[in-house]
């Protein structure tokens, strides 16, 4: 998901920049709040991990321009729940800013609405992660329905920002609803096949519990809250 050049211009990116920082913000606020309780190395590497996940995420994994915007399989309910809501978001940030430093700098002016677009999706599955899931179920025991609840929630949320920039710096003239609308259905398909992965690494990482270091991922895939 990268928001084209030309979408928004002028004057009306400065929101982007609003919505970013907010984003970041409570992104800063949950890894203090998990820096307080597993420690820096943790939540580190952790980050470091989800990082580079999103990176090739952008960069190696294919990807097609559609309407206003690309696809991309951007899993970012299995990096919330491998990983946890701080290092997933910091990883959605850092991996995003790589891949525009390093490979498509013509994108960096778009960073702002890109990783808005990324990070809050991310926050709802964080808050609906905690209604849905019963304290007592460690991530690896998740059904389909749940995941597929939290990956719809993700892409859903994806959808709609991305609708939300093009109609905010294009208005709604009937090409850029049909540009909007094909970005919408392309996505379907990422939001059908995110939950199977989430099963398939759960289910792996349930398999090799024993052989992976706790810190490397989130205290809840393996533990009851």
């Amino acid at each position: 998901m990268h928001i084209e050049p030309g979408v928004v211009n002028g004057a009306k990116i400065v929101l982007s920049y609003a919505t970013a920082a907010g984003a970041g913000g409570i992104a800063l606020k949950f890894a203090w709040e998990g820096l307080k309780e597993r420690g820096l190395p943790s939540i580190a590497v952790r980050t470091v991990m989800s990082t580079a996940a999103v990176f090739c995420f952008f960069q190696v994994f294919p990807h097609y321009a559609v309407g206003v915007s690309e696809v991309h399989l951007i899993l970012g309910s299995t990096l919330f729940l491998l990983f946890g809501a701080a290092p997933a978001a910091l990883g959605l940030a850092l991996g995003l800013l790589a891949q525009g430093l390093l490979f498509a700098p013509f994108d960096l002016p778009q960073y702002g609405m890109n990783v808005t677009t990324l990070i809050v999706p991310l926050l709802a599955v964080n808050a609906l992660a905690k209604r849905l899931i019963a304290p007592g179920t460690p991530y690896v025991d998740l059904t389909y329905a749940q995941a597929l609840a939290l990956s719809t929630t993700y892409q859903g949320g994806i959808v709609l920002w991305v609708g939300f920039w093009a109609f905010y710096g294009q208005g709604f003239g009937a090409e850029n609803m049909a540009a909007v609308g094909a970005f919408g259905a392309a996505y379907i398909l990422v939001i059908v096949l995110e939950p199977l992965v989430d099963l398939a690494v759960l289910a792996a990482a349930k398999a090799g519990r024993k052989g992976l270091p706790s810190g490397l991922f989130t205290q809840r895939l393996f533990q009851t809250a």
